[in-house]
């Protein structure tokens, strides 16, 4: 199965976020990739799979949310740099310059790395959900500062009229200090 297209359903509830996962998972060919609560009392659950199977199963979600459903969405053509992102566990050896983004929810910064990356030369380093964050997210890039740039600024276009960044920023060789914490 090609499991190109990313599912994610943000809810705030708890006990909801987790019921509503079981019946996405049950009613759909997906993978769970994510499933966790995040501040301030919010849950989300992020699936990959086929582009029929995800919308499939984030409507059996959002339905299954009802009023608990903050907001959900689909990538149907997710960039393969997203899923290592999201789990910090991108392989990134080299960090020349930096780009953030921080958003105000963790579907928006899912939404803001695979928009950088598909904008621009860049490596997403990690795509961070809401855990401490107050509901926000953010997406740390690097590579060339150009392409950072041009990375940052394809996010601010595309999200800025939703309201959805709260900050950017592209940050020219980072200090020698900073970096081993990046990493």
């Amino acid at each position: 199965m090609m499991k190109k297209s990313l599912g994610l359903v943000e809810y705030k509830s708890i006990a909801k976020g987790i019921e509503a996962t079981d019946k996405m998972l049950k009613a759909a060919n997906v993978e769970l990739i994510l499933s966790t609560p995040l501040c301030p009392g919010k849950y989300i659950s992020l699936i990959r799979g086929d582009v029929g199977a995800v919308k499939t199963a984030v409507k059996i979600g959002r339905d299954t949310g009802g009023i608990f459903t903050v907001e959900d969405f689909i990538i149907p053509n997710v960039h393969p740099q997203v899923f290592p992102a999201l789990t910090a566990t991108a392989d990134v050896k080299k960090i020349t310059s930096l780009g953030v983004v921080e958003t105000i929810s963790a579907v928006a910064s899912v939404m803001a790395g695979d928009i950088a990356v598909k904008a621009a030369n860049i490596e997403l380093m990690e795509i961070r959900l809401a855990r401490g964050l107050g509901g926000k997210g953010f997406v740390v890039i690097t590579g060339e500062i150009s392409s950072v740039k041009s990375a940052v600024q394809a996010c601010e276009n595309h999200l800025k009229e939703t309201g959805q960044i709260v900050s950017a920023t592209v940050i020219a060789a980072p200090h020698k200090e900073l970096i081993p914490k990046l990493l």
